[in-house]
């Protein structure tokens, strides 16, 4: 079951200690797409509400298979004063191009008319492979609330493309491959989502500082230690459900476990995990 009364306590340690101000509910990380509509109404609901006044942005993921509930999310999203909606691509019945994504994108965000949109863009997990750069060709003049995309794939060619061809339109290419980020900063990405940035949200937010001085060689340290913990722990099978336990012993707010299919992490995985994020120095002397 969802514990909204941990959201209140997680705000307030995203803000203070990891120096987050922006959130993105309801995505991957969060089990959006395991939940029902109504635990997924009830969580935009809570991050809304406790985030007012300490957070920038709240953006809510309305996507689902179902176009009435996607459309459902999207108009309650907009009603509790989320400050952007995102939408992943369909992916049983897959839209097999640009139009017939666009046409699903334009029915939902047409429910959020004051809402910013973005697509969440994640084919290693909806297997929708659509290039963005195509998709973004004209978009505004189908989605006028367009603002950008939550590009979460190594394919950065692409999202150099994205970046070098929409550079007047000023939309966000927000990077969601974590241990590739500096990389999607060096073509011109403007922020991040990403599931590290809950509990190494200071050390990310230093790497961006580092590059935008820029300070190149400090900014690759950063890189380099989140990818070696990353690829530590990928190699012993790394997850939302290893996520959720590395979240849990960095910050003391219980995150408790996944839903099914997913299972709990194991203890010999949180042993070693913790194990190496304790012998990682990083260059900031923490």
């Amino acid at each position: 079951q969802i514990n909204l009364s941990v959201i209140r306590q997680y705000v307030d340690y995203l803000v203070s200690e990891q120096n987050v101000k922006n959130i993105f509910v309801n995505g991957t990380t969060g089990e959006g797409l395991s939940l029902s509509i109504q635990e997924r109404k009830q969580l935009a609901e809570e991050w809304v509400s406790q985030g007012k006044d300490k957070l920038d942005h709240v953006i809510i993921h309305v996507g689902a298979l179902s176009l009435p509930e996607s459309q459902d999310l999207a108009r309650h999203a907009a009603a509790v004063g989320a400050s952007g909606i995102a939408v992943i691509a369909p992916f049983f019945f897959k839209p097999t191009n640009k139009d017939e994504l666009i046409a699903f994108l334009q029915k939902v965000a047409s429910e959020a008319p004051a809402v910013p949109f973005y697509y969440y863009h994640i084919p290693p997990l909806t297997g929708v492979k659509i290039r963005v750069e195509e998709l973004l060709d004209g978009i505004r003049e189908q989605i006028p609330t367009f603002q950008g995309v939550k590009f979460s794939d190594t394919d950065l060619l692409d999202l150099a493309q994205c970046i070098n061809k929409n550079e007047s339109e000023q939309f966000a290419f927000l990077y969601g491959v974590d241990e590739q980020l500096l990389g999607a900063l060096a073509v011109g990405a403007n922020g991040a989502v990403g599931s590290t940035y809950n509990y190494l949200g200071r050390k990310i937010n230093l790497m961006l500082e580092a590059f935008a001085k820029p300070d190149l060689a400090l900014a690759q340290k950063y890189q380099f230690l989140t990818g070696e913990f990353l690829n530590f722990v990928i190699k012993l099978g790394f997850g939302v459900a290893q996520t959720k336990a590395v979240m849990t012993f960095v910050s003391g707010i219980p995150m408790g476990p996944p839903r099914l299919p997913l299972v709990n992490a194991s203890e010999e995985f949180i042993a070693k995990a913790k194990a190496k994020l304790d012998s990682i120095v990083w260059p900031d002397g923490d």
